[in-house]
């Protein structure tokens, strides 16, 4: 397109804008009335302008390529494989599998699936070497394009305990590690952290460090790419900015080992934000939330079901979150451009800004004895703890909206009948090394009020 439209306007500065701004606010102070201030501690200013914006590189994304996903939790192999093969059928591209037991075999699950074309991904809730081996040699004899997400640190953090201990599970990831077949063998469940409330700039941090905890052990073992597994929230830029800084910091870290690799970052709507009551507002939160998961630049995005916080998965919540994926890419054409937010002032000041932000925090820990040293000695569990109460008093105070919950509730809402599962997280009384770092939802206090009254 040609400029030549343009030639007879002058460009505008910077401070041209900022001075017709305080002409327009007839008196008003600036900063208190424009500047708004983040937990993350960077300003959201009015505008952006180039004179104040340095030239970054472009972060290689691929938002073309993004795949539709659904999480099965397999407790069952007959079953497992055929609602595989009804969700394939009905829109996902992918699957995402939690398997319970070691002794479901992953040939009966993925039994007469298009491997070729459909991506799978596999966590467990346990740790087996004998299983991966299975998992790679099934992904062998396929062929299939299968990532498997073990994380023994993320599992210490969000449980409090190794899946046996230190040595066991550390020594069982590099056998695993030895296995050729897979994409992806090591996870960083950065998801955890969301949903406890850490704020971006330590998600990103403790994604770093937790990363590097494997890369300091394993070094040139990890010859396959590392999986990041993250929650999106609400903050509709700031998670896009969020995804493509942690990309960033992978970068920088990756070469310090030398491992020319990148990420793959798997992608779902936060649980921290989701509500009990006026549970429908819930599909809008997650459908914003699913767009910035794919303008960040994520590989493979799954959806929360609007009732999953009371019901058992089911196929009408199934079906409405996968759809909600179909409309972005089938309806809104969100697969057309490849780093569609690059140019963006805005979004890459921020991205900018956060990923500096998480580089000085996660050198910091660092310098403190790293990230098992921090989260046995509970520093992270406090400072996550800090970050989630800041952000529970202003929902307290009704300056954090969540629509229908504490700002225009319908009190004649009513949801103890229809509860299948605990919607709140329960203690448990067992031995732990370290604290877990569990679910806080901002919603919580209200609606057990409001259920003791119905």
């Amino acid at each position: 397109m040609s400029n030549s439209l343009f030639n007879e306007f002058d460009p505008v500065s910077a401070a041209q804008w900022k001075q017709k701004i305080q002409v327009d606010l007839k008196g008003a102070d600036y900063n208190e009335t424009l500047i708004t201030a983040t937990q993350e501690g960077i300003d959201i200013k009015p505008f952006y302008h180039s004179e104040n914006f340095g030239i970054t590189q472009p972060i290689a994304t691929h938002s073309t390529a993004w795949k539709v996903s659904q999480r099965i939790v397999v407790t069952n192999a007959n079953e497992a494989n055929s609602n595989i093969k009804d969700i394939l059928a009905r829109g996902a591209e992918s699957i995402i599998l939690y398997i319970t037991d070691e002794t479901i075999a992953i040939a009966e699950i993925l039994a007469e699936i298009d491997l070729k074309n459909v991506p799978i991904h596999i966590e467990m809730s346990f740790l087996s070497v004998s299983y991966c081996a299975d998992i790679d040699a099934f992904a062998k004899a396929a062929p299939a394009s299968i990532t498997l997400g073990v994380d023994i640190i993320g599992n210490l953090a969000s449980t409090g305990n190794w899946f046996d201990n230190l040595t066991k599970d550390h020594e069982a990831v590099e056998r695993i590690l030895e296995l050729q077949n897979l994409k992806s063998s090591l996870t960083v469940h950065v998801d955890t952290y969301q949903n406890a409330g850490a704020n971006m700039v330590q998600q990103l941090a403790y994604a770093l460090a937790h990363a590097n905890e494997y890369l300091n052990h394993y070094g040139s073992k990890i010859s396959n790419k590392i999986t990041f597994n993250v929650t999106v929230g609400t903050h509709y830029f700031f998670e896009i900015a969020k995804l493509k800084a942690l990309r960033q910091l992978w970068s920088i870290l990756a070469k310090e080992y030398e491992l020319q690799q990148e990420c793959i970052i798997i992608a779902s709507p936060s649980k921290r934000n989701k509500t009990l009551y006026d549970y429908n507002v819930n599909m809008l939160r997650t459908t914003t939330e699913c767009m910035s998961a794919v303008l960040g630049g994520a590989d493979i995005v799954y959806n929360l079901p609007y009732d999953a916080l009371y019901h058992h998965a089911n196929e009408f919540g199934d079906r409405i979150a996968r759809n909600q994926l179909r409309i972005l890419k089938d309806e809104s054409y969100f697969d057309k451009t490849d780093n569609p937010t690059e140019g963006s002032y805005y979004i890459e000041s921020i991205t900018q800004q956060l990923a500096e932000k998480a580089l000085t925090l996660f050198k910091d820990m660092e310098a403190n004895g790293g990230f098992l040293k921090q989260l046995k000695a509970e520093t992270i569990y406090r400072k996550i703890k800090e970050s989630a109460a800041k952000e529970q008093a202003l929902f307290d105070e009704g300056k954090e909206v969540l629509l229908g919950t504490n700002k225009y509730p319908n009190p004649e809402d009513r949801m103890k009948h229809d509860l299948e599962i605990e919607p709140f997280a329960q203690k448990e009384v067992r031995k732990v090394l370290v604290i877990p770092i569990t679910l806080r939802r901002l919603a919580t206090k209200l609606e057990k009020e409001r259920l003791k009254n119905e």
